[in-house]
């Protein structure tokens, strides 16, 4: 299928000669520099004084641009639009204030749609993002065209469109932040894997994530896609919000079009023609959750123009994510798995049943995003031999766990000790997960580095056996 982008009468053609770039995380330096390297003058913002590496810098002061960190609104009078960094809330007053004087404001992932020539896959959902845009990132590149991943994995997004053509896919993994603020955005693709309660300390109330994330496919048109998870009530129901073509996929349906699962193999029936794509125990990956952003990945590769044929050799050839219920090492029978990416309770609710003989030792806790914890406590009284908890939420995470019935729960002063205790405790016929339900301020940067110090500290185990 074809795709073209009628940028006739589109606000991407109106050009901003000087912005102000809110917020200098790796989005905002990403953009700055892009913009700088456009010869926009740039004034990068962020009200943490430390400042931009020194080629960034550079860049900035020679269009007349450069770092600030105090008193953002004297830049109003100089600047015709605003480019918020993810981590930005609309909300905020100056931005308000922007907006009444007539500034543009809009989000990085906006700008970078906009200056992009190509053909764009948006993957959105409250969790699997990351694990169904890298699969499909990977089926793009058996095209014949260029391609890239982009979003909210690694580098901003407006990094990596540029220098991109016309005929080119990208694979962008979009957030609820990233979402909120585009604004005519409107992506040759578009997929929702998901919708469960996240970030309500950003968005507030289950309606406004929903808002967000509808905006992925608002201005779609007629000729685009739009690809919805039928077994997510929720997510079902959007349809009636999409002016593009839908496309439903479902592992518990046997659908008459659209992506689907029968008898354990994946389908996609289109336009009157059935595709067997695979089954799942030809798959490296495992799990319910699994089956769903294979189903999703199918879909976008499928519009895309992928053959059936090569989508069925990268599936066969997919490991995983790294986070992502990674497996990690087995130490004295007990093996350990790495599932830092969890950072709400759905998303450790789907670890949990991915281990169907249970037994697990599960570490938990970390930044509390005040989600509510009933349904993920009561699978842990049923999966679980013991609970770890840890970090900023341990104690809110506590009194949910012993209402669910959780029976044996152990309270870590550090995420060291967390891991050191499972490891005491571990016996050859349970399993070793971490699933915070949880972000990772508290104690890390990222979830990255969770994820890598639990790995550390396991593998320290096998080093300590060894002696």
């Amino acid at each position: 299928m074809l795709f073209g982008k009628n940028r006739e009468g589109d606000t991407a053609a109106r050009k901003a000669a000087s912005v102000m770039v809110f917020g200098a995380g790796i989005s905002g330096r990403g953009v700055a520099g892009e913009l700088a390297k456009a010869g926009r003058q740039v004034f990068l913002y962020d009200d943490a004084p430390r400042g931009p590496e020194p080629a960034l810098a550079a860049m900035l002061a020679r269009n007349g641009g450069g770092f600030v960190s105090g008193h953002p609104e004297e830049l109003l009078p100089r600047v015709q639009q605003i480019v918020l960094s993810p981590a930005v809330p609309l909300n905020l007053p100056i931005l308000q204030k922007a907006q009444s004087q007539g500034i543009e404001v809009i989000g990085e992932v906006e700008l970078a749609w906009r200056n992009y020539p190509g053909h764009m896959i948006a993957i959105t959902g409250t969790n699997g993002k990351t694990t169904t845009t890298i699969l499909v990132g990977e089926m793009l590149k058996t095209l014949p065209v260029r391609s890239a991943i982009g979003g909210n994995i690694g580098l901003a997004l407006s990094v990596q469109v540029a220098g991109l053509d016309k005929d080119s896919w990208v694979a962008a993994e979009l957030s609820s932040f990233q979402l909120e603020s585009v604004k005519d955005f409107h992506p040759a693709i578009a997929a929702v894997l998901n919708l469960t309660p996240d970030h309500m300390e950003r968005h507030g109330t289950m309606e406004e994530y929903a808002r967000c994330k509808r905006n992925i496919f608002r201005k779609q048109t007629a000729s685009e896609i739009t690809i919805l998870n039928y077994d997510d009530e929720e997510v079902r129901t959007w349809g009636r919000y999409a002016k593009s073509r839908l496309c439903y996929f479902s592992r518990a349906v046997v659908l008459p079009e659209g992506a689907f699962m029968q008898d354990g193999s994946f389908f996609m029936k289109w336009d009157g023609k059935t595709h067997e794509i695979c089954h799942k125990k030809e798959l490296k990956i495992f799990g319910a959750h699994n089956e769903e952003n294979v189903l999703a990945a199918i879909c976008c590769a499928f519009f895309a123009g992928v053959k059936p044929e090569d989508i069925r050799r990268v599936l066969l050839s997919f490991q995983g994510v790294e986070h992502r219920i990674e497996y990690v090492a087995t130490i004295d029978g007990v093996p350990y798995y790495n599932d830092s990416k969890a950072t709400n309770t759905d998303s450790t609710i789907k670890a949990l049943e991915a281990f169907p003989k249970g037994h697990i030792i599960l570490l938990a806790g970390g930044h509390d995003k005040m989600t509510p914890l009933g349904p993920m406590m009561e699978l842990v009284a049923k999966k679980t031999d013991a609970l770890i908890l840890l970090g900023a939420a341990r104690d809110r995470f506590y009194e949910a766990a012993v209402q669910a019935g959780v029976q044996n729960i152990i309270r870590a002063d550090s995420f060291k000790e967390a891991v050191e205790k499972a490891h005491a405790i571990a016996q050859p016929f349970q399993v070793v997960l971490l699933s915070p339900a949880c972000s990772s301020f508290d104690m890390f940067h990222d979830m990255g580095e969770r994820g890598r110090y639990f790995k550390q500290l396991v593998r320290s185990f096998e080093t300590e056996d060894r002696h």
